[in-house]
């Protein structure tokens, strides 16, 4: 290690990931993040939009994701860092903007994982009655907190077989209600208003936006094992674009069967659509039901398992960084994880779950409102990872990018004005919910600008510093 300017330049050894993730854990990590998304959250869609409407609002924001998907590749394969967007804001715009970029992302991936357990507290709730949702929930945070400490490589198995298996049981559920599919089911009522083009049908599509936003959310959060994939230049764009086609053939599939298989409506405000929607074909009793509901926990087990692998890697990276308190950056002696960042994300999304009275708001259910703060973080990490894409292309080009974003720039320009529509739309329809979200960046702002020292006496990070800045510290890299 070299000395300059009073602080420490090089790799931080006793930080080190352990390299060992395939292309096919990355592509199951990727599908495996998103897949609850199928099972639950995205039919407070229909309230708010009726089918029709809804299935406007989810094609334009699988536009949305396919093109910030291929852009944001370039990105992740240009800088394969734990930090994922935190890393790619602070290469273009310096310490502040990583910080907002980093303060957005750690808010999108703590906040899934209470929505999520909660769903799988439902879902075991119907298997279990006596069963309190809540302590479900909480018993899934230790149980997968602690097989997430392990290691990274037993974690990524475990995920390639529930998300196969999640996976397996969303074509199952399509299978089972196939009997009982009618077009006309899913268009009765399908607008949310009189016709689709009423004032109240298009208000419905553009609030009904973070619920289409939920079938596709942290799909991103492949970027933050990049540190940890054994070739990630080459497995993490085969990862991200496969992951992206099985996830629009699965919420394409899972809507349009849910809808046709009787009275939509009964589905539309709870967080069990899919053995509700089975209920109609084969009825309170059949195995199949309960098949789906043991199966099903499958999907929101492989989503919750793998945020927290994304929502540690973040905190870690923050830490690394100088952003957050040094001691969330410790990594396990033997196993290798950031254990303690683990543990930190995991005590706020099991606050989140008790905390009924302070995010039950405008009248909408808590799992709403958890998904809802949770996309307002997706949504401001989307917009700047999108400008910084531009921003570097301008600044270093040169860099090396080992995948470049097709139809440049007219796919990385559409998914940040898609973005820019969902954050005005969002904005409008969850205005108390966007305060707190400004609140807590603003708090984490004011940290930020307190701890400038620490930064500069963190190790500068080898994989964000380019050649050119070691060179002008006086450092040979």
């Amino acid at each position: 290690m070299e000395e300059a300017h009073g602080h420490h330049v090089g790799v931080v050894t006793h930080h080190e990931l352990k390299q060992s993730l395939s292309t096919l854990q990355l592509w199951a990590i990727a599908v495996g993040l998103v897949i609850s998304g199928e099972y639950f959250g995205w039919s407070y869609g229909w309230a708010t939009a009726g089918t029709l409407g809804f299935t406007v609002t989810a094609l334009f924001i699988a536009a949305m994701y396919t093109t910030f998907i291929f852009s944001f590749t370039e990105l992740t394969t240009s800088i394969p860092h734990a930090g994922g967007p935190f890393a790619y804001a602070r290469h273009a715009y310096g310490p502040t903007g990583g910080y907002f970029a980093g303060a957005a992302t750690l808010i999108e991936f703590v906040f899934a994982p209470p929505a999520i357990s909660l769903a799988i507290g439902a879902y075991l709730n119907v298997q279990f009655p006596a069963l309190d949702p809540k302590v479900a929930a909480l018993g899934a945070y230790i149980i997968f907190m602690g097989l997430n400490i392990i290691g990274v490589e037993i974690a990524a198995t475990f995920e390639l077989v529930v998300t196969v298996l999640a996976i397996f049981e969303l074509l199952v559920f399509m299978g089972v209600v196939s009997p009982g599919f009618s077009i006309a089911n899913f268009v009765k009522g399908g607008w949310s208003g009189q016709d689709q083009f009423s004032g109240a049908a298009i208000s419905g599509m553009f609030a009904a936006i973070p619920f289409a936003i939920w079938f596709f959310l942290a799909i991103e959060g492949v970027a933050m094992a990049a540190e940890e994939a054994k070739d990630p230049k080459r497995s993490i764009p085969i990862a991200y674009i496969t992951g992206i086609l099985t996830l629009l053939f699965l919420a394409i599939g899972v809507m349009l069967f849910a809808g046709a298989a009787g009275d939509w409506t009964l589905l539309s405000n709870i967080n069990d659509p899919l053995p509700q929607a089975m209920k109609f074909i084969v009825g309170e009793k059949s195995g199949w039901l309960h098949m789906l509901v043991a199966l099903g926990l499958f999907g929101l087990v492989a989503s919750f398992h793998g945020i927290i692998i994304g929502y540690s890697r973040q905190i870690f990276a923050l830490a690394r960084a100088g952003y957050l308190p040094p001691v969330l950056a410790k990594v396990h002696p033997k196993f290798k994880t950031p254990w303690i960042a683990i543990l930190a994300g995991g005590a706020v999304g099991i606050a989140a779950i008790f905390s009924d009275n302070l995010l039950v708001i405008g009248g909408q259910p808590l799992t709403a409102n958890i998904v809802t703060m949770s996309v307002f973080g997706a949504i401001l990490m989307y917009i700047i990872s999108m400008a910084s894409l531009f921003k570097l292309r301008q600044t270093e080009p040169t860099m090396a990018r080992p995948f470049r974003a097709p139809f440049y720039p007219w796919f990385p320009a559409f998914a940040l004005i898609a973005a820019g529509v969902c954050m005005i739309a969002m904005i409008y329809y969850n205005f108390l919910i966007f305060i707190i979200f400004c609140v807590l960046l603003a708090i984490g702002y004011l940290y930020f600008l307190t701890t400038a020292k620490r930064r500069e006496e963190s190790p500068i990070d080898a994989l964000i510093e380019s050649t050119d800045e070691l060179k002008a510290e006086g450092v040979q890299p």
